[in-house]
């Protein structure tokens, strides 16, 4: 009855405490006056940065961009190609393109994505799992330095008769520890620890009532099996301070050094995509210009014969009625409309250049290109041109990054697949004394611990370990998943190599026709440009004479013929130019073709300091005949040459891959006869 009571009692409580908190909220008062400034009634709302830095000095002192409404005569800038292309690479530090604005490279967490002059440095020094840089790869054969210092005081009531009944034991004590632990590159790691505890105690029967406790003590262990070796630690890292599938067997130095070789390929293929846009867009502002000069010259030439037929419209002589007049004003002011939106087209890709070498918008001069585009033929060899296209392209030298890492990587995850056996052993030197330091003598014992350094110190005291320890899972499971793993990772890496070299044949193909396309095309437009010319001279003669099917509508038709061939010209020159720039890109020479190398900059004196003292103290070392840490070689210098393309019945080819035909007035001569599609020449020609 009394257990169903209690049951009861507690139903009734939690039912209570129930109802008690179903009640609505009551007002509560609290004594002195409220500071609520601290409160906000809202949990998100559009907030800005609180980040001050100045605005750059060109975008502030920028003058207002260029428009055809507001002409004024600024300071005409000659700029030559490759001027051009030094600006870009001293201004462009975040590497732009014609294609991405860089405010739309910023990632969720605020980094920004867009390809900088900083990347394969941050890439150096990465210190994050799966992005460890050579020196973060190189902490894990630091020294590291450990030390603690804990004091302590109890006082427990002892359960026994004596000394006392009910003996209040007080015990102070303390506990300093102390070590170094070095990792080396064969795999092994060794520590050296010193420990002292002191105990002070009111127990009876001590020989001392306060002591110290300790010892000196040195440790090694080395795998001999898995793990083991120069080799794995260069891939994986040191085999005792890895995280099994966390870490994988890519947190070594070579490892990361590779990954660091990778940053640098994708930062240089930014720095040729950025070099190909410069070049391409030059390119474009002297379309422009030669399409606006042509639509001038066209709209001069509808400007005179509008007059002239005005001017006989007014004498009434012939060819000089009202509906010609119209005609020819009608023509001359469309033929304007052209020039202005050519020039409206200056503006906008001039713009557009600018943004992309890294100027201001408008300082007071407008740039217009110094440079011709090559009118010479242009001769490219495809032996030479796919020999060095899968010698240079840089995606090719990232992927065989990639195929070496993986190498590397599979070498290591072979020899996480035997069992892990490892040498221990130790030595160690106790001491006790009554002091921490001090006479040894004490005037209780014969040898004397009255000191607990002199104790330790004399050796009496010994202890010391050897042995092996082994331990396998049974199957090597996981093991042999990372084995497997690593393995179709490179046989993917190795079919993703061939199917690039491939695709680069393909384009360089490409880029060889596009170049001869783009020749023959320029001859044929030069061709009817000379014939536009002489049709605009005949028609206008004949409609000066009188001649009877001579119309002013012939006349106007052969004027804007003339300058339609005009721009068609410019325009096939430009993308022939466009072209062998492509066959540059293509072939992996367009920087060595503009004269831009890639080189870190110069180390700071602490950083040469640090390197030169690193290098005496190793030239300082104890040789070991039997030791050789000299890794295989896995990276050259200059790329490796194919030696397995094989042209059959072509003989070596001469280096040169250029050359300039013959050019009359200062455009390829127009032949003689009716042309022939052009077949081309090697370079011994």
């Amino acid at each position: 009855m009394r257990r169903m009571a209690w049951k009861h009692w507690l139903a009734g409580m939690l039912l209570g405490g129930a109802v008690v908190g179903c009640r609505s909220t009551q007002e509560v008062s609290y004594l002195g006056e409220a500071d609520l400034s601290h409160y906000r009634n809202y949990t998100q709302q559009v907030e800005y940065p609180a980040v001050d830095q100045s605005t750059p000095f060109d975008v502030v002192n920028s003058d207002r961009p260029r428009t055809i409404k507001d002409r004024r005569t600024d300071e005409v800038w000659d700029l030559s190609l490759m001027e051009a292309i030094q600006t870009a690479v001293a201004n462009n530090k975040i590497i732009r393109s014609r294609q991405q604005f860089l405010g739309q490279g910023i990632s969720a967490v605020g980094q920004v994505q867009t390809a900088s002059v900083y990347d394969p440095a941050i890439r150096e020094t990465g210190f994050l799992f799966g992005s460890r840089g050579v020196e973060a790869a190189l902490a894990d054969f630091d020294t590291q330095f450990t030390t603690s210092l804990i004091m302590g005081r109890a006082n427990t009531v002892q359960n026994t008769l004596l000394p006392t009944p009910g003996f209040n034991s007080t015990q102070n004590t303390g506990a300093f520890t102390s070590g170094l632990q070095k990792n080396f590159a064969g795999g092994g790691q060794f520590a050296i620890n010193h420990n002292w505890n002191y105990l002070d105690s009111n127990q009876p029967g001590t020989l001392y009532p306060s002591a110290y406790s300790g010892n000196l003590q040195a440790q090694y262990r080395h795998p001999l099996w898995a793990g083991s070796g120069p080799e794995y630690t260069r891939i994986a890292g040191p085999v005792t301070s890895s995280f099994g599938g966390i870490t994988g067997v890519t947190q070594g130095v070579s490892i990361a050094r590779i990954n660091t070789d990778i940053s640098i390929a994708d930062f240089e293929n930014n720095v040729v995509t950025m070099v190909r846009d410069v070049e391409d867009l030059y390119w474009e502002l002297y379309l422009a210009y030669r399409q606006y000069d042509a639509d001038v010259a066209n709209r001069d030439s509808s400007l005179r014969t509008w007059r002239e037929v005005k001017a006989k419209m007014e004498v009434g002589a012939s060819g000089g009625n009202a509906s010609a007049e119209a005609q020819a004003r009608e023509n001359y002011f469309e033929i304007r409309s052209r020039v202005e939106n050519s020039l409206a087209s200056i503006y906008s890709v001039e713009n557009s250049f600018r943004r992309l070498i890294g100027l201001a918008v408008n300082d007071g001069r407008i740039i217009r290109p110094a440079d011709n585009p090559l009118e010479g033929e242009y001769v490219a060899n495809w032996e030479v041109g796919l020999s060095e296209a899968l010698t240079r392209r840089l995606e090719l030298r990232r992927q065989k990054w990639q195929i070496k890492s993986l190498e590397l990587q599979m070498i290591a995850a072979k020899s996480l697949t035997n069992p892990r056996l490892d040498f221990v052993g130790g030595y160690q030197l106790n001491g006790f004394g009554d002091n921490l330091t001090g006479s040894a003598r004490d005037g209780l014992t014969g040898p004397g611990y009255g000191s607990a350094y002199s104790n330790l110190l004399r050796g009496d005291q010994q202890a010391w370990n050897a042995g092996f320890q082994m331990s396998m899972p049974i199957g090597f499971r996981s093991a042999m998943a990372q084995l497997r793993n690593t393995e179709l990772q490179l046989m993917k890496a190795r079919a993703a190599l061939a199917a690039i070299e491939q695709d680069i044949s393909h384009e360089v193909a490409d880029a060889i026709q596009k170049v001869d396309t783009a020749y023959v095309t320029a001859r044929t437009n030069l061709d009817r440009r000379i014939a536009s010319e002489r049709r605009v001279e005949a028609t206008t003669a004949e409609y000066d004479a009188g001649v009877r099917d001579a119309t002013l509508d012939l006349v106007l038709r052969a004027q804007a013929s003339k300058a339609a061939a005009e721009i068609s010209l410019f325009t096939s020159l430009v993308r022939y130019n466009q072209a062998i720039t492509e066959l540059h890109l293509r072939k992996g020479t367009l920087l060595e073709n503009n004269n831009i190398a890639l080189g870190e900059s110069a180390w700071v004196p602490e950083a040469q300091d640090e390197a030169l003292r690193r290098a005496w103290a190793r030239s300082h070392a104890i040789p070991s005949e039997n030791l050789d840490t000299k890794p295989a070689e896995f990276a050259s210098p200059v790329p490796y040459p194919k030696t397995d393309l094989t042209f059959p019945g072509v003989s070596t080819p001469s280096p040169r891959s250029r050359f300039a035909a013959p050019m009359t007035n200062g455009v390829p001569p127009v032949p003689a006869t009716e042309p022939v599609p052009t077949t081309g020449g090697s370079d011994d020609e």
